[in-house]
């Protein structure tokens, strides 16, 4: 069974009960994490409990297949259903998967947890297919999600956002799952938590002071090196975006909502505004530090040029999430396609 995105949370939370094994795999280490943990919590109410919770890894299976089974089969000292938990299974263990699902025996659910698979994948595929298994996929929040779950998070503690505050974390968040929700812990903290009756407002500067440096620097660089044609800066831009574990749709994302940004602003210069008044009303507002930036950005693009690479992003996107292609190439392209593209708009 192939679970989409949008039903992944509500699934993870309440599985089918006729589904035996999932498998959560995708780009983004901490979502799996969040998925994986919300599954486990489905079935046992205690994390830590040794007797209901069974732990395997790619080599257990590969050295003992019959142990996936007998895992499965057995029974928890205290009664209760049990979890056996896959860790950093790949296609080599496809055929043993396959073949306790053919025959499942006991009722423990099998969660089986991976990184990124293509859609050629045999073990993505085996839970895709079949009918008492399923799929969970795990990428990065695009800026709808993403403000979902922000607005979320934070309605839990009775917070609510300003736009301005909105629009600056999804342009700074959202590359790892885990990192999101450690940020909006640490905002949440800072703020303190409101009241039904008295909900409390977070500013653009509330935000600021909270949302961590490494998070938008990371993301600016890559984009106003990009936008600005400087190849060199890119690379080196690139380089620590991979050390970081930035995953290409946030960066993908992240050049989507600046090269929009610049479209809206030539509406306005093309209107008589000057570059200086539009920079300064950007929303949300530009960094004082990279205000020459993006001034200098907006001489090198107009509205035909920021049509099509928009329209390359976005088909660098769909590919990253639809194709099974190597993401990070596909991004890294993509970036110095945009940077060449705004490098040849200087001669």
């Amino acid at each position: 069974m192939k679970i989409s995105p949008r039903e992944a949370d509500p699934f993870c939370r309440q599985p089918n009960p006729k589904i035996r094994a999932v498998l959560v795999y995708g780009p983004d280490s901490g979502l799996i994490r969040e998925r994986m943990n919300a599954l486990l919590r489905s079935v046992v109410e205690d994390a830590n409990d040794p007797f209901r919770i069974s732990e395997l890894t790619d080599a257990d299976l590969k050295s003992d297949p019959a142990r996936l089974a007998d895992e499965a089969a057995a029974i928890a000292m205290l009664g209760g259903r049990r979890v056996v938990r896959i860790r950093g299974a790949g296609d080599a263990s496809a055929k043993i998967l396959d073949g306790f699902l053919a025959d499942p025996v006991g009722d423990a659910l099998i969660i089986v947890e991976t990184g990124e698979l293509t859609p050629r994948s045999a073990l993505r595929k085996l839970f895709e297919d079949r009918p008492t298994a399923a799929a969970v996929p795990c990428y990065a929040d695009d800026a709808a999600t993403l403000g979902d779950t922000i607005r979320k998070r934070l309605a839990s503690e009775n917070l609510t956002l300003e736009q301005a505050a909105l629009h600056y974390l999804t342009s700074h968040l959202g590359s790892d799952r885990g990192v999101t929700m450690n940020e909006l812990e640490k905002l949440s903290l800072y703020m303190g938590a409101g009241t039904k009756a008295e909900k409390r407002e977070i500013s653009l500067d509330d935000v600021r002071a909270c949302v961590g440096d490494n998070v938008e620097s990371g993301l600016d660089a890559v984009v106003d090196a990009a936008t600005g044609g400087d190849l060199g800066a890119l690379d080196v831009a690139l380089a620590r975006s991979r050390s970081a574990d930035v995953s290409p749709v946030a960066l993908l994302n992240a050049l989507s909502r600046h090269l929009m940004l610049l479209h809206l602003s030539m509406d306005a210069v093309e209107n008589g505004a000057s570059p200086d008044s539009v920079v300064e009303s950007m929303r949300p507002p530009v960094h004082f530090s990279r205000k020459p930036t993006v001034k200098r950005q907006m001489m090198l693009w107009n509205r035909r040029r920021l049509d099509r690479a928009l329209a390359i992003v976005a088909e660098a996107d769909a590919q990253c999430k639809t194709t099974g292609l190597p993401d990070r190439a596909v991004c890294g392209q993509t970036l110095m396609r945009i940077a060449q593209a705004a490098n040849a708009a200087r001669r």
